[in-house]
């Protein structure tokens, strides 16, 4: 159940992205950024009061674990820095090692109080699978320069800090005042970057209503990783939430008649074989030990 949790989230992050994307494109990237985190607090504030969570009263946790909200801020600021130099391609594949690697280490030292997880043969084995499937992600995808292929690998790394930081708030305050706190965390750090940053140009005569859900999406992606974080090796979270997010990436591209890359289809798919491989590994090896257990 887990798992497909873990699928929906990516399923609704592709479709966040779309929209985000949409709003972005009418009001600017750091106006839309303020108005996202704006809809997220009103919005999760909304359901903690229908829920009747105590959002304001004094925890005993540290203050880093508020932080969710900040370091997803970065994940911003590193993206739209990659945009101008690198094809959407090259920026999910660099992401998506970050984000393996990250973790990955995570899961392995068991950081930030994360349940310890030694990755095992079969993690390795469908871990290398999808290497392969990031390495034809990026073939033709245009990554040549250094810095902004180092900003999104960092991207992916701050993705995986953000829902690890935040997951240890949520597993005090309940996974939606955890998913509150993330949004109102981040919107003072996106308001100051609409103060300091370059004015940019708006087309108000293409906004939508609609593109005010994107928030609301965002509120509903962290309230399922606050759930799962906790119940899902890092590793294959990543893996999960990616294809989710991909695969309705693409069916969405096809509905709205965009372009999609062969190498970003293909890849997905050899991570997706690699991902299916470990799982079925790790099935295999589980139910041996069963038995062996059974035996003895």
């Amino acid at each position: 159940m887990d798992q497909l949790l873990v699928l929906l989230t990516g399923m609704l992050t592709a479709v966040m992205i779309s929209i985000n994307g949409s709003l972005t494109a009418s009001v600017g990237m750091y106006p839309s950024a303020v108005m996202i985190h704006l809809v997220g607090v009103c919005f999760s504030l909304m359901l903690c009061l229908w829920k009747r969570e105590r959002i304001f009263v004094r925890r005993n946790v540290p203050l880093w674990s508020y932080l969710g909200g900040a370091i997803g801020v970065l994940t911003l600021l590193f993206n739209n820095y990659s945009f101008a130099y690198l094809s959407m391609t090259g920026i999910v594949a660099l992401a998506l090692f970050g984000q393996c690697v990250s973790s990955n280490i995570i899961d392995s030292f068991g950081l930030f109080g994360m349940t310890k997880r030694p990755m095992s043969k079969a993690a390795w084995t469908g871990m290398l699978l999808s290497c392969v499937g990031i390495a034809i992600m990026l073939s033709g995808s245009g990554v040549t320069s250094l810095l902004p292929t180092l900003l999104s690998l960092c991207a992916g790394i701050t993705i995986v800090l953000s829902r690890t930081v935040n997951s240890k708030l949520a597993a005090t305050t309940g996974a939606m005042t955890g998913s509150f706190f993330n949004h109102l965390i981040g919107l003072p750090f996106c308001i100051l970057l609409l103060l300091i940053m370059p004015k940019e140009t708006m087309d108000l005569s293409s906004f939508q209503p609609w593109m005010l859900l994107g928030g609301a999406f965002g509120v509903t992606t962290v309230f399922l990783q606050n759930i799962t974080v906790s119940k899902v090796a890092g590793l294959r979270l990543t893996m999960l939430s990616f294809v989710g997010q991909i695969f309705t990436g693409i069916a969405l591209d096809l509905m709205t008649g965009k372009a999609s890359s062969p190498q970003l289809f293909y890849g997905s798919l050899v991570v997706g074989i690699g991902l299916l491989a470990g799982m079925a590994m790790e099935w295999k090896e589980e139910r041996s030990q069963v038995s062996v257990t059974k035996i003895g």
